[in-house]
């Protein structure tokens, strides 16, 4: 259908979802007050579609409704229509999707709420389709009967709005946190475990990296093999699936299917950023290279396809392309027999599942879910390596064939919560593999953010074009505040502990709760809202609490400075009922109870010029120590003015001197590299 020449209200606006959308015949604002005086003065309810750039059922609810001329003309005659987009507003999505949860049971993108010109919601949905389909009325029946209903029965309209409103403010119980929760996470989650496909519950199946980091700190912690064994196997299952890129690497956002073999096709920071951490985790447990291998692999198309050129990262990439989800993903037999040749296309089309007939709509996703090439290598009396080699071959052949295709729409602004969180992936990958050009990247795109992101000493969430939009909320200082404290711990700069110490102070003067506790999700000098909202609950990615409940603890340990320690516990105790009633949807800030009971252990290093402090810092970084809060200097006095509680601790006959300490109760110093790793090690 044909766009509207004449641009609507978006057109000035940086989001590449707003624009999406700035020739639509619907008569778009965006979010602010101009939008609700008008609604106020003409006396109209408001519709508030929330979506983003890279969403596959946004795209279709453009093509069919807002770029329709007949809905069009009746939403711009009986409502005012506002767009948003989630990924710059997370504030406004997350208040109107916890209302659409509880109004309809479910959420989704795209987010259709309706309004009172004060903001107060009566009615929400997601898709809402062109045409009437079984239980789901046609978009247009809605707004007509949304439009009676709201000028018919204003009295019921304000009852909904202000019943939502108190709902939305309930009071928080607090209560105390016991270990049993943390036993009840993992008994749920081993509940939920699918022990043929890994992963939980059924599908649509979400990679959850998060739920994998608590289940690698629960085996650490008491010994629980069956943790370990569900992670991996996870880990395993999505690697082999189709949902990650066999071709030109990265995950798609989540399998449809519970075989993990179909994806939906878009492709964002955030999951690469964290399924990177977990890969590399898990190599670090198991010293297995396959989980090597897909860390880096990861990275590699991070690090190809979605960084700019200042050193930061790119949103995502869509799902569609040409207006078909996964073109650009899957092939057919005949075409990677002709890129490929009989020979190695045989081999390839054997092992990654490529047939006539498809495995999606006629057409194949290459996957491992059915061989292997260890498996095939063996069944064919074929040496593993050579096969392997012949793969490798044909995957860069297919990977610049299929550059010739038109690509997905990349979603190029910069985020600075998502960005930390590929920091973090970076740093860790950095200090895991030995690989310095990951350190460096890692430092340029936090510098970046730094330059660019900052505005009279706050940090943004959005950076395109030069354009920087909206004051950041509490996953921006959060997830910047865990990336401070990774790179400190790969370069052991000083610097990074300043840096973490300043945002972890500016989150807590504009983020805390200082009658109650908790985070708020906007800060003290943003825009109000219809309520001020804590989240807790982990979604794709982990809550800010929970992010910042691990890393003010840890940065106490870091620094001595026991009152950010005290924010933790005084979370635990806010957020009490909701861990309580649903810990396997904690699985972020258990881990942050996890080592609390567990027991973390302070070291510091102070370095001379014998070879214990190299050998320390190679176990340090190879190793899996989540406990571990790791002090390193040849300077003492540049380290104590991070870390005051370091003053009495002094360095023996210029050798290398490590202080071992357990919840700040500290063991005679050594200077002997394995009477220190045996420290280390206890």
């Amino acid at each position: 259908m044909a766009k509207n020449n004449q641009p609507n209200k978006l057109i000035t606006e940086k989001s590449p979802y707003l624009l999406q959308h700035a020739h639509n015949p619907v008569h778009w604002y965006p979010w602010g007050e101009e939008a609700f005086e008008r609604a106020r003065t003409e006396r109209k309810p408001v519709l508030v579609s929330i979506g983003y750039s890279t969403c596959h059922w946004c795209h279709v609810m453009n093509r069919e409704s807002f770029e329709d001329p007949k809905i069009a003309a009746f939403l711009n005659e009986h409502f005012v229509a506002i767009k948003v987009d989630r990924e710059e507003r997370p504030d406004i999505d997350a208040i109107y999707m916890e209302v659409c949860q509880i109004m309809t049971g479910h959420g989704g993108w795209p987010l259709n709420v309706f309004l009172t010109p004060e903001q107060e919601p009566f009615f929400a949905g997601t898709y809402f389709p062109k045409e009437p389909m079984p239980n789901m009325p046609s978009f247009l029946e809605v707004l007509k009967q949304l439009s009676d209903r709201y000028h018919s029965h204003p009295e019921e309209i304000t009852q909904i709005g202000a019943k939502m409103r108190e709902v939305l403010q309930e009071e928080i119980t607090e209560g105390v946190l016991s270990e049993e929760v943390i036993h009840r996470g993992f008994q749920a989650l081993r509940q939920q475990f699918d022990p043929v496909h890994g992963g939980f519950r059924e599908a649509p199946k979400f990679p959850m990296p998060h739920v994998l980091m608590y289940l690698f700190r629960y085996y650490h912690f008491t010994g629980e093999e069956t943790a370990l064994k569900m992670a991996v196997k996870t880990l395993d299952q999505m690697a082999r699936g189709g949902m990650y890129d066999h071709i030109g690497f990265g995950f798609s956002r989540y399998s449809v299917d519970e075989t993990w073999l179909v994806p939906h096709f878009e492709k964002m920071l955030y999951d690469n950023a964290l399924l990177a951490i977990t890969y590399t985790e898990a190599f670090q447990i198991t010293k297995e290279d396959r989980f090597r291998q897909v860390a880096e692999e990861v990275l590699t198309y991070v690090l190809r396809d979605m960084q700019d050129e200042g050193g930061a990262f790119y949103s995502g990439e869509d799902a569609d392309s040409e207006g078909v989800e996964g073109k650009f993903y899957v092939w057919t037999k005949e075409e990677v027999m002709d890129v490929l040749g009989p020979e190695d296309g045989a081999l390839f089309c054997e092992v990654y599942d490529i047939t006539g007939r498809g495995n999606f709509e006629g057409k194949n996703i290459p996957n491992l879910l059915k061989e292997t090439p260890e498996s095939f290598a063996a069944r064919n009396g074929l040496d593993v390596e050579k096969v392997k080699e012949t793969l490798r071959r044909a995957k860069k052949q297919l990977f610049h064939h299929r550059k010739k295709r038109v690509p997905p729409h990349k979603d190029d602004k910069i985020l600075t919560s998502w960005n930390g969180l590929m920091i973090v992936a970076l740093a860790k990958a950095a200090r895991a593999f030995g690989e310095r050009t990951y350190e460096d990247e890692a430092k340029r795109a936090f510098a970046f953010l730094e330059n660019n992101l900052v505005v009279d000493g706050r940090l943004m969430v959005r950076f395109r074009d030069g354009d920087v939009l909206q004051k950041g909320f509490i996953d921006e200082y959060a997830n910047m505040l865990w990336a401070a404290l990774e790179l400190y711990e790969t370069t052991f700069a000083v610097t990074y502990v300043t840096k973490a110490k300043h945002y972890a102070d500016e989150m807590i003067r504009l983020f805390w709760d200082a009658e109650k506790g908790g985070f708020f999700f906007y800060g003290s000098d943003s825009e109000p809202l219809l309520v001020r909202p804590k989240e807790t609950f982990d979604n794709a990615m982990p809550s800010g609490n929970s992010v910042a409940s691990l890393q003010l603890l840890r940065l106490a340990r870091f620094t001595g400075e026991v009152s950010y320690e005290e924010k933790t516990r005084k979370m635990w105790n806010v957020f009490h009922q909701s861990i309580c009633d649903y810990p396997s949807g904690h699985t972020y800030m258990l881990q942050s109870l996890l080592l609390a009971y567990s027991g973390m252990k302070e070291v510091v290093i102070l370095a001379g010029d014998d070879e214990t402090a190299p050998s320390l810092q190679e176990e340090l970084a190879h190793q899996f120590y989540p406990e571990v809060t790791a002090l390193f200097h040849h300077e003492k006095e540049k380290l104590q003015r991070v870390a005051p509680f370091i003053a009495p601790f002094k360095k023996k006959d210029e050798k290398t001197t490590v202080y071992v300490c357990k919840n700040f109760q500290c063991k005679a110093p050594v200077t002997e590299k394995e009477k220190a790793l045996r420290l280390l090690r206890e």
